[in-house]
């Protein structure tokens, strides 16, 4: 009887390392690397946008100085007044 109860005292025992030891902070870790996972793919896409952002406003830049710009034949000369 008293083998009965030490057995199940150490199964016991065992159980809990096992679990507060292991399980516990396995799991901890991998809601801690899919959290920064997450907060590295966010940061990439925002990232992405300013960059996609960025390529549209020079291209607006470039067109409307294109625009702007005098083609050759308004070129206009000058000379220097002193």
């Amino acid at each position: 009887m008293l083998l009965k109860y030490i057995f199940y005292g150490l199964l016991i025992y065992f159980l809990y390392k096992f679990i507060f030891e292991l399980v516990i902070p396995v799991g901890k870790a991998t809601s801690q690397v899919k959290d920064k996972m997450r907060e590295m793919q966010q940061m990439q896409q925002r990232q992405q946008e300013q960059f996609q952002q960025q390529q549209q406003q020079q291209a607006r830049a470039q067109q409307q100085q294109a625009s702007t710009a005098p083609s050759k034949g308004d070129y206009i000369e000058f000379e220097e007044v002193k």
